[in-house]
């Protein structure tokens, strides 16, 4: 069973998560595995994934993003979090936690969605032995799925953002959608462009500018594994490439996946992480986690390797 666990951020803010460690230390032996979530998606959901990972050798930690689950406040009314929150302060801390915690492992990272963007503001990822991305993008909504771009158009940019307008945050337990989403995370998601950095060289967001940005995510230089599937209406291929583009020190493997080869109906965004798949899908991260290598005889195709040019110019 995980035990529960409380880091504090570099502003003092404590974030939850939960923990599965093996008694014996683990120094030169096996490595301790980070699970990023999707946006506003709890680290519970992932905790039959990362059982799966600790009965295989490894250590591994899921937590909350500040403003959800068990780094939620009282109130999420006015409580301000952003994406770039999410990574430099509330990812950062579980890399910290990890190098202190344990000592001599190397650490891994597996990101769905948004949790592979976040990756990018840490300023400590230069520590990430391997990455395995979900899914990861940044929600640009011209790289949606052509068949149902206008409707998430619509659900995600214009009426998410209307409603917390209104509310003070986005109440997505009660919609169904998600879980309860910080305003500062609905800004960044509706108002996301072709490239997410053009918004900084404006001057009109906080923390940060382009230039460091972009330096910050050039400091990745851990091998990724990018796995996308093709009915997720958000993961497309150009979504995927368009974050991958960031990562210019990062020699990604981008990996194709349709579901017909695993005789399914569909996967989609979220189901990946679903125990039915631990025969079929889940031994593909557990091979690149112990030996950064794309399993031959896994399903999907390798439609992209190696290191990206940059990421596409604003237009």
């Amino acid at each position: 069973m995980p035990e529960a666990l409380i880091v504090q951020a570099a502003d003092g803010y404590p974030i939850g998560g939960l923990l599965w460690r093996h008694p014996a230390p683990g120094a030169g032996t096996r490595s301790v595995v980070i699970v990023n979530a999707a946006t506003s998606v709890r680290c519970g959901y992932y905790a039959r994934f990362a059982q799966f990972l600790f009965h295989h050798g490894f250590d591994v930690i899921t937590y909350d993003y500040r403003g959800t689950g068990a780094s939620r406040p009282r109130s999420l009314r006015r409580f301000e979090a952003s994406w770039i929150d999410w990574g430099r302060l509330d990812f950062e801390a579980m890399l910290q936690y990890a190098r202190r915690a344990f000592p001599g492992q190397p650490i891994d990272v597996v990101a769905h969605s948004i949790g592979g963007f976040v990756i990018g503001f840490a300023p400590s990822n230069h520590l990430i032995r391997r990455i395995v991305t979900m899914g990861a993008q940044h929600a640009y909504w011209r790289d949606y799925a052509p068949r149902a771009r206008y409707k998430m158009l619509l659900k995600w940019h214009l009426f998410m953002p209307a409603l917390t307008a209104l509310v003070g945050y986005f109440p997505g337990r009660k919609l169904g959608w998600l879980e309860d989403t910080p305003r500062g995370v609905v800004r960044d998601w509706s108002r996301a462009r072709r490239r997410f950095d053009s918004e900084y060289r404006r001057g009109t967001r906080p923390h940060s500018d382009s230039a460091a940005l972009m330096k910050q995510f050039a400091a990745v230089t851990a091998p990724t594994l990018a796995l996308s599937v093709t009915d997720d209406e958000f993961g497309t291929v150009p979504a995927i490439e368009r974050l991958l583009g960031y990562f210019t020190n990062s020699p990604a493997t981008h990996v194709r996946i349709a579901p017909e080869s695993i005789e399914q109906a569909s996967i989609g965004h979220f189901a990946f992480f679903s125990d039915r798949y631990e025969k079929t899908l889940w031994p593909i991260p557990l091979e690149w986690l112990r030996t950064g290598r794309y399993p031959d005889d896994a399903p999907g195709a390798v439609i992209a390797s190696g290191r990206r040019g940059g990421p596409a110019r604003d237009r």
